[in-house]
């Protein structure tokens, strides 16, 4: 558990190779935590160098996003290696192209499962656990993709829309637990995921987003927007007429 400072001990990132994920758990690292459990499909052979370089166990775990009667055996793997966890993040996803799921509805089904039903059921055994244990934060990485769902990439905003939701959801229903949630809610990002999509404005990069992070884990903060001038912008999307929203969400 956290330190008589109230520092992190132990981290579990679903999502094993998520750069954003890896990033957020490399600065918790820098800052006092001594337990890493990587957790991704085939599980993580080989430990990132910038985690080698650091004062840290790291453990890795087999996880499959769509396998979601194993979820919560995976939460209590990484319990039986570090202990109690700290901090959860919530990391995993697909981003596919909008155009193949049109000719793909099965393809379709598929990045739902991965990018919102997984993350219900780990997410429900992660709060589970935590409100077992009487502390902890889950970060759950969001989008502002879900914030209002564009028309050219609807699928994969619907299901970040209802991760977000639920993200919340499962919040209210921790408090008063000693757990709690953090939304994360970053625009682009430039990672291996985003390579094919075309950059937007207000990108971020994942150690800007690790960053907001570490500070909202810090404050006690609810949600975080990475950067941080996408909260205005899309308090205002929200206002637009539809028929605007239409044309600039192609």
């Amino acid at each position: 558990m956290r330190d008589s400072l109230g520092s992190v001990r132990t981290v579990l990132l679903l999502g094993g190779r998520s750069e954003i994920g890896l990033a957020v758990v490399e600065r918790l690292v820098r800052q006092g935590a001594r337990e890493v459990v990587l957790a991704a499909r085939g599980g993580v052979e080989e430990v990132p160098s910038a985690l080698r370089a650091l004062d840290a166990t790291v453990h890795s775990l087999e996880f499959d996003a769509e396998a979601a009667d194993t979820h919560t055996t995976t939460v209590a793997a990484a319990v039986d290696l570090v202990g109690d966890l700290d901090v959860v993040v919530d990391a995993f996803g697909v981003l596919g192209e909008q155009s193949e799921y049109d000719g793909d509805p099965l393809a379709a089904a598929r990045s739902a499962t991965v990018n919102y039903t997984g993350h219900v059921s780990v997410g429900l055994a992660v709060a589970a656990r935590l409100r077992e244990q009487g502390h902890g934060v889950l970060v759950v990485v969001s989008s502002v993709a879900g914030v209002r769902v564009r028309r050219a990439n609807f699928v994969y905003g619907s299901a970040k829309a209802g991760l977000d939701g639920f993200a919340q959801g499962l919040a209210d229903s921790l408090h008063g637990s000693g757990a709690r949630v953090l939304v994360v809610r970053p625009g682009y990002v430039a990672t291996r995921m985003s390579a094919h999509v075309d950059p937007v404005p207000f990108p971020a990069t994942p150690g800007q987003v690790a960053e907001a992070v570490t500070k909202g884990l810090r404050s006690g903060a609810t949600t975080v927007w990475a950067p941080g001038i996408l909260r205005p912008v899309f308090t205002g999307m929200r206002l637009m007429p539809r028929f605007v929203w239409r044309r600039l969400g192609r």
